[in-house]
């Protein structure tokens, strides 16, 4: 079980991100079912995703799961179903008949884990996808401004797939871009160490935040694109638009940090 810490809006940066990247999976899903793995102490979080996805999709279902029944009956009183609900569960992620997930969202969950254990999550978590469907796992920190998360699918013989590693600061806060590698996911936190690509990311982050200083009193959001648009020059597979970027979103693709990728 997590600490279960929560904030309002402490996701919306993750759940806005999902509405961009998963929205026309969500459109186009027959019988869209979202899940938040973890949902912690009090649902607001969860009471949150199904607002922000009721804007795509009115009949979208929200499954809030639990592995502690107590935190289950304390959100019994915000359930609205069919479209929000509350349950017992966790890496199985039950649903009613059986039914497969369009989405979870497991955040600020696998952070407890020992490393070695975050493949075997992530793969009993994509065995629970709808085809086409997406695993956001990731971590932030208390009030949502810093985090990191990760998209995974399933393979082709229904194996873990990450697509990328997606970074995200609140711009006006950042000293040095590199302070998100506290708040990475599990399967990278302990790679941040010389002769790993995640590592000299943060390094190259650092380095390119530096020479964008120019720009600073333009604003955090000017001097950030520089900096993405630093990053791009070296080579770093950035995934995204400038519109996500302004946002202080950086998605990287997931081959070029991968746990054991070396640089």
């Amino acid at each position: 079980m997590t600490r279960g810490t929560t904030n309002p809006n402490r996701l919306r940066r993750v759940d806005r991100w999902v509405v961009h990247t998963h929205g026309r999976t969500l459109r186009e899903a027959a019988d869209p079912v979202v899940v938040d793995l973890g949902y912690g102490a009090h649902p607001v979080t969860t009471v949150e995703l199904r607002a922000r996805l009721a804007a795509l999709r009115p009949d979208v279902r929200v499954v809030g799961l639990e592995i502690d029944p107590e935190r289950v009956s304390a959100a019994a009183p915000h359930q609205e179903p069919p479209h929000l609900t509350f349950a017992q569960g966790g890496f199985e992620v039950p649903l009613p008949g059986g039914g497969a997930a369009t989405l979870i969202r497991a955040f600020n969950v696998l952070r407890q884990y020992d490393e070695a254990q975050v493949e075997p999550a992530w793969s009993r978590l994509v065995a629970r996808l709808a085809p086409g469907g997406a695993l956001v796992e990731g971590t932030c920190n208390e009030l949502g401004r810093l985090g990191s998360w990760v998209d995974v699918r399933r393979g082709p013989t229904g194996e873990p797939a990450p697509r990328s590693l997606t970074l995200s600061w609140r711009l006006r806060d950042i000293e040095v871009p590199s302070v998100v590698a506290e708040r990475l996911p599990k399967a990278l936190i302990h790679r941040n160490v010389p002769g790993e690509r995640v590592h000299a990311l943060m390094r190259d982050l650092d380095a390119a935040w530096a020479r964008a200083a120019g720009h600073a009193p333009y604003g955090a959001r000017q001097r950030f694109l520089a900096t993405v648009s630093d990053l791009r020059a070296q080579g770093w597979p950035v995934l995204g638009t400038r519109q996500r970027w302004r946002l202080g979103e950086l998605e990287i693709a997931w081959s070029a940090v991968a746990p054991g990728a070396t640089g």
